[in-house]
């Protein structure tokens, strides 16, 4: 039987078929606003804050909070992200990787 590591790939990787279909910068900036919504939401359950107490926290309203949550809401900006995340006593962390 052979090692798996020997085995030519076949294909390509997900992320070539997605920059080939011309979406991979949207499909991966979907991704990333799901994870921080997700994110977001363990910290709210964890620290048993509610989304008015962190709209106040945040001193913006809970629309806000909202949309920040909505892990289909493609709008996001740095600010309301670092906001957020000091509300809730966390620091945004944001880094570039080699593509």
């Amino acid at each position: 039987m052979t090692d798996k590591a020997e085995k030519p790939r076949r294909g390509s990787s997900f992320d070539s078929f997605l920059q080939e279909e011309g979406i991979y910068e949207e499909v991966n900036a979907g991704a990333v606003k799901k994870v921080l919504a997700w994110q977001l939401a363990q910290a709210l359950e964890k620290g048993k804050i509610t989304k008015t107490e962190l709209a106040a926290r945040m001193l913006t309203s809970r629309a806000a909070v909202n949309r920040l949550l909505d892990p289909d809401n493609p709008s996001l900006n740095l600010r309301t992200m670092e906001k957020a995340a000091r509300a809730l006593g966390r620091k945004l962390a944001i880094q570039l990787v080699e593509a």
